[in-house]
C-alpha cells in the first residue's frame, strides 16, 4: 500500500498531518498551556511546511463543540475539537452529550497534564500542572463516547486517528474522545511514516432483513389506520425521497415528532404535522423509523392493540438506560435503503388494499385543510391585533423572507407549522438532550460548511444566554460567518415554566407572577451584544414591525456580510402552557 514518509519537528506535527489526511477539515481550538506543539505544528502548516487541519480559535469549550456539531449535519463531514485538559474537557460535556444523542461523530480531544515533573520536553513547568491533574480524565465523558483513548507515545499516532474516525463514522455514529498529553505531543520523531490512504475505513452500515421488512409490509398494507412517526432520519438525506415516495403511494400519514431534520417535505401530501397524540389511540399499525421518543406515554395513549414496528440503525436505541416503548418488530438497517425495499414488498399488496389507501388518502387531505385553517387563524389573529406576539407569529415572518435553499437552525419552540420546510439539509434543530447553548454554534458550523447558503438561527433568550453570545459573535466577524439570529425573548425559561405547570397546574407557581427560578427579567439588551463586534442589533416589541426588522437584519448578513441579531419579545401564555403540559 502507498507509503508517505515526512519529517517532522514533534509527534504534534504528525497528529496534525494524519488528520489532515484522513479528511478531518477543520480543528476548532480552545487552547491551553498543554497545547505548545499543537499550535507550533499549526504554524508551520499555515506557513506551507507542513500539513493540518484548518485552525478555527473558539473562545469558549461548548461553542467549539457545536460548532463542530454543525459543521457535520451540513456537509457529513467530521471535524476535531481540542480543549485544554480537565478543565477544558468540563466545559464541552453538554457540547459533546448533544452529539452523542444525535449520533454526531466529532473527534473530541483534550490536552493531559504532563505525565513527568521533570526530565522530558513538555514536562511540568507551571504551578496549574499538578492542579489540573485527574486520575481518570476521561471518565468526566466516558458514558457519553463511543470510545476513549490516551495517546501514549508518538508510533502510536497512526493507528489511534484511524481508530478514532473509523469508530466515529460507523454507524451509528458519534462522538469519540482522545487525550493528548503534553510530553508524548512534544516527542521528536523525525521520520515519520504513514499510509495514505488508509487501509482502515468506517464499517458499512447493516442491511436491513428482506424477511423482516417483508412482515412490516403486511402488517402496513394490512392496516386501515397506519401512521409513520419520525425525528431524525433525515440525518440521511437520501431517506427522505425515498419517505416520501412510500408515504405518497400508500397514504401513509407521517407526524415528524420533534423533528431535527426535514425528513418530509413540510407540504407532502402526507405529511400530518408535528404531534402524534390525536392519531395515537386510532391507530392500528405505527412504523418509527430513526425515532427515539416517538410519544410520551404519560401524555399519549396508544391503542394497545396497534402493531409497532421500529425501524434505525439502532432501533432500541441501546445507550439509552430506560426506553420501554412497544416493540413488536424490530429492523435494523439504514432508512435510506430499507425504505424502498419497504415499498417493493409493499407493492406486491397495493391492488388488494386499494379501497382502504384511497379512503385513507381522502380523510387525511381533509385533515390537513383543518389544520391549515388553524394555523391561519392563528396568524389572523396577532396580525389583526387581537393576540399578542408568539412563536407562531416569528416563524410566519420568517416563512415570508426564507428562501427555499437557505437554512434554518432551530434552539428554540419555533412553530414549524408555520414554515416551510421542503429541502433535505435546510433544517436542523437541538439534541434530544437539550444541552442548552447548542444553537449558536450550530449555526456558525453551519455555515462554515455551506458558505454559499444564507442561514437562519432561531434561539429563545435563555439558549442565546448559554450559547456565550460574545465568542460566538467573536468568531462570527473573526471568519466572516454573517449568520442571522432571531431570538425569542419571553424572559423566562418557558419549558421550566410549562413542566412545572404541567406537575402542578392549580399550585403556587401557577399563580405567582414571579415564580422562582424561571424568569429572566429583568431581561438584557440582548440586541447590543452583537454590536460590539461590529455586527448588527435590532429590538422588535410589536408584530407588525417583525417583517420590516428582519430585512433589516438581512441586509447587513447579506450585503454588509456581518452579523445580525433582532431581539423578538415574545409572550408566554400560561393558559396555553397548561393545556400544552397535560395533553
Amino acid at each position: 500500500m502507498p507509503a508517505k514518509t515526512i519529517k517532522v519537528d514533534s509527534a504534534a506535527e504528525a497528529y496534525l498531518t494524519v488528520l489532515k489526511d484522513r479528511d478531518v477539515d477543520y480543528l476548532f481550538g480552545n487552547a491551553g498551556t498543554d497545547f505548545p506543539s499543537i499550535i507550533e505544528g499549526l504554524s508551520k502548516s499555515l506557513t506551507g511546511e507542513g500539513s493540518a487541519p484548518i485552525p478555527v480559535t473558539v473562545p469558549h469549550e461548548n461553542l467549539g463543540v457545536a460548532m463542530a456539531h454543525g459543521y457535520y449535519v451540513a456537509t457529513g463531514r467530521m471535524a476535531a475539537v481540542m480543549v485544554h485538559v480537565n478543565v477544558g474537557t468540563a466545559n464541552a460535556i453538554c457540547g459533546v452529550m448533544n452529539a452523542a444523542r444525535e449520533n454526531v461523530p466529532i473527534l473530541m480531544t483534550s490536552g493531559r497534564t504532563p505525565l513527568t515533573e521533570e526530565g522530558f520536553d513538555g514536562s511540568r513547568s507551571l504551578y496549574i500542572h499538578w492542579g489540573q491533574e485527574m486520575f481518570d480524565q476521561a471518565s468526566t465523558l466516558r458514558e457519553m463516547v463511543k470510545w476513549d483513548y490516551e495517546l501514549r507515545n508518538g508510533k502510536q499516532i497512526e493507528t489511534i486517528v484511524d481508530r478514532a474516525v473509523t469508530v466515529a463514522m460507523t454507524e451509528p455514529r458519534g462522538p469519540v474522545y482522545l487525550s493528548l498529553p503534553r510530553e508524548v505531543l512534544a516527542e521528536k520523531p523525525g521520520d515519520f511514516t504513514y499510509q495514505s490512504p488508509t487501509r482502515r475505513v468506517p464499517a458499512r452500515a447493516a442491511a436491513a432483513d428482506p424477511n423482516a421488512l417483508d412482515e412490516a409490509a403486511e402488517i402496513l398494507a394490512a392496516a386501515e389506520n397506519p401512521l409513520i412517526i419520525t425525528s431524525s432520519m433525515g440525518q440521511n438525506r437520501a431517506a427522505v425521497p425515498a419517505l416520501e415516495s412510500l408515504a405518497e403511494r400508500f397514504a401513509l400519514p407521517v407526524i415528524t415528532y420533534r423533528p431535527r431534520y426535514v425528513n418530509i417535505a413540510s407540504d407532502h401530501p402526507m405529511h400530518m404535522g408535528y404531534e402524534p397524540g390525536a392519531y395515537l389511540p386510532e391507530v392500528d399499525a405505527v412504523l418509527t423509523i430513526d425515532c427515539d421518543v416517538p410519544w410520551i406515554p404519560s401524555l399519549h395513549k396508544l391503542n394497545p392493540d396497534a402493531n409497532v414496528i421500529q425501524l434505525g440503525s439502532d432501533p432500541l436505541y441501546e445507550n439509552y438506560p430506560v426506553r420501554g416503548f412497544p416493540c413488536d418488530l424490530g429492523i435494523r438497517g439504514s432508512s435510506a435503503t430499507a425504505l424502498p425495499q419497504l415499498e417493493e414488498a409493499m407493492a406486491v399488496r397495493e391492488a388488494s388494499g386499494k379501497a382502504r389507501i384511497d379512503a385513507r388518502r381522502s380523510r387525511i387531505a381533509d385533515i390537513k385543510g383543518e389544520q391549515a385553517a388553524a394555523n391561519q387563524a392563528r396568524i389572523d389573529k396577532i396580525s389583526s391585533g387581537a393576540a399578542a406576539m408568539d412563536n407562531a407569529w416569528v416563524a410566519h415572518c420568517l416563512a415570508q423572507v426564507k428562501e427555499e435553499d437557505d437554512i434554518l437552525v432551530s434552539e428554540s419552540q419555533l412553530a414549524l407549522a408555520n414554515m416551510s420546510l421542503r429541502k433535505p439539509g435546510t433544517f436542523f434543530g437541538t439534541s434530544p438532550s437539550g444541552g442548552l447553548g447548542w444553537g449558536l454554534g450550530a449555526g456558525l458550523g453551519v455555515k462554515l460548511g455551506q458558505q454559499d447558503k444564507r442561514v437562519f438561527c432561531v434561539v429563545g433568550d435563555g439558549s442565546y444566554m448559554f450559547g456565550n453570545p460574545t465568542p460566538a459573535h467573536f468568531v462570527s466577524a473573526a471568519y466572516d460567518l454573517p449568520v442571522l439570529t432571531v431570538i425569542m425573548n419571553n424572559k423566562m425559561w418557558g419549558s421550566v415554566r410549562k413542566a412545572t405547570l404541567g406537575l402542578y397546574p392549580e399550585g403556587a407557581a401557577s399563580s405567582a407572577n414571579q415564580a422562582p427560578l424561571t424568569y429572566l427579567d429583568p431581561a438584557p439588551e440582548y440586541h447590543k451584544i452583537v454590536e460590539a463586534s461590529d455586527g448588527y442589533g435590532e429590538e422588535v416589541k410589536q408584530p407588525e414591525d417583525l417583517p420590516a426588522a428582519l430585512e433589516r437584519g438581512l441586509k447587513a448578513v447579506d450585503v454588509d456580510k456581518r452579523t445580525a441579531v433582532i431581539n423578538v419579545n415574545t409572550t408566554y401564555d400560561d393558559a396555553a402552557a397548561k393545556a400544552d403540559a397535560v395533553r
